[in-house]
């Protein structure tokens, strides 16, 4: 049997504009909705029961202003995924940045110039644009103008986005990725698309309202890439980790099913271009009637995507027994019970390299569409040494036995696999905590949590041990 991967599989890093780009207000980038989120107990006030706010203060710290400084410091920061050997830097464009408010005529050239200089110098290295159009992000003027996506409206607004950026980038980028971890929409909805419920407001109905408008825009997207760009590949992206039943009781494993249908929902309809008949069903339940318009089903079925992304961080566990329910923990904003045979890492997520294996078949299954594994890593709190090193060993463990499970799905299972894209290579600001202390990077960042520090960059062991598995293609990972 042949071991190996294919000499074409894409290896590289990922990262996000609000968590890295920094430089908030410079080339006349707009307010973007990670801009308004702050640092500490009330960065999610929805999920907290707060009163979102949607205007900044002086009583609190926004990591996103600066985050790591990607805006200037971006052709060091490739050059050093370059000397790993990247093929492949995901990456996404902050949508203020292009269009300040979102309902401009025009969009700001700066934004676009600055795009243009980070596409060249990964080409310069014979690095692949990987891009997301949306990355938890939109512009903060459209929230409160519109509610973001519980209007219809943000359809257009985002379509014009996707049309300015294909056009400008279609020699530049080949791969790309509509929405962000789509699936958590249900679970962190101001994140997600911008949800500010009104009083006496649905939640219920105005998260599928939100979601049934970004899967038209999905598709809409889907279709437009391949009109400006006949050779592209656009793919959806979802939080992944498949959900296990805690026994082999039937209602643990009908309950299981029940949450993995929630999470997969997104993914069914941008893949086969139709809701799914469970999901139809959920909706008659609850009495939720959506804006479905003439020629959506026509627009979901002819916008179909071509690859599915997915992050993986570890696998999810549910049971139908109200008691244990009430110990669960965290799992990449998922809220999963306590599995025995898993440990956890430093913020609870449970680690299971298996469980990357039986995601990349599950996926498979479902879908039968190449996959790409756009997000994996491990957030730990990383010390330095008397003499200036980086000892992440801990990191370098969890990515060889999840990268082993990779390569047994694919060369074992027969998994269509495009590439690796492991979160972060470098340290940047946690989207879920806005800690800078949570790090995932192979390249270490001199910044704290109080947003302090000089910035500067500095390899860690993981940089050397990924940049060998890269030079190999998987052979070597120890």
């Amino acid at each position: 049997m042949n071991k190996k991967l294919t000499s074409g599989f894409l290896w590289g890093g990922a990262t996000a504009a609000n968590q890295c780009e920094g430089a908030w207000q410079e080339g006349g980038k707009g307010i973007g909705l990670i801009d308004i989120v702050p640092y500490g107990p009330d960065r999610m006030p929805v999920a907290k029961g707060k009163k979102v706010m949607l205007d900044i203060d002086d009583k609190h710290q926004y990591p996103s202003h600066e985050a790591i400084d990607f805006f200037h410091h971006f052709k060091e920061d490739i050059a050093m995924f370059a000397e790993m050997g990247f093929k492949c830097y995901r990456m996404s464009l902050s949508w203020t940045r292009i269009f300040p408010n979102g309902d401009e005529d025009l969009p700001n050239e700066q934004g676009l110039a600055f795009y243009d200089q980070v596409f060249d110098e990964c080409l310069k290295y014979e690095i692949e644009p990987l891009v997301t159009v949306c990355h938890f992000d939109l512009p903060v003027h459209l929230i409160k103008k519109f509610g973001a996506w519980k209007n219809r409206s943000m359809i257009d607004y985002y379509i014009k986005f996707c049309k300015t950026i294909f056009k400008r980038y279609k020699n530049k980028v080949k791969y790309w990725i509509t929405f962000n971890e789509i699936n958590m929409l249900n679970h962190l909805p101001f994140t997600s698309c911008g949800l500010v419920l009104e009083n006496n407001e649905d939640e219920k109905h105005a998260k599928y309202l939100c979601a049934h408008h970004e899967l038209i825009a999905s598709a809409k997207a889907v279709k437009l890439a391949h009109e400006i760009m006949p050779d592209c590949m656009v793919g959806c992206m979802l939080a992944g980790g498949s959900f296990y039943p805690y026994t082999c009781a039937p209602a643990d494993v009908w309950q299981a099913k029940q949450t993995e249908r929630g999470n997969y929902f997104f993914i069914d309809v941008q893949s086969r271009g139709e809701y799914p008949n469970y999901a139809l069903k959920w909706l008659e339940k609850d009495g939720i009637e959506l804006d479905w318009q003439a020629n959506d089903k026509e627009i979901l079925k002819e916008g179909t995507v071509d690859f599915i992304g997915f992050s993986y961080y570890c696998s999810r566990c549910d049971t139908a027994d109200s008691e244990i329910t009430l110990n669960r923990m965290a799992a990449n904003a998922f809220r999963t019970v306590r599995n025995p045979y898993l440990k956890a890492s430093e913020w609870g997520w449970q680690i299971d390299p298996l469980g990357l294996r039986i995601t990349l078949n599950d996926l498979y299954d479902r879908y039968q569409k190449p996959l790409f594994i756009v997000e994996n890593g491990l957030g730990a709190k990383d010390t330095i040494t008397k003499d200036g090193s980086i000892e992440d060993d801990y990191r370098i463990s969890y990515m060889k036995e999840h990268i082993k499970s990779m390569i047994d799905a694919v060369v074992e299972d027969g998994v269509p696999l495009m590439g690796y894209t492991m979160w972060s290579p470098i340290d940047l600001v946690s989207a879920s905590t806005g800690e800078m202390s949570k790090r995932y990077g192979v390249i270490y960042v001199d910044k704290d949590d109080s947003g302090k520090g000089t910035l500067i960059r500095k390899r860690k062991k993981s940089f050397y041990w990924y940049k060998k598995v890269i030079e190999t293609n998987g052979e070597v990972l120890d």
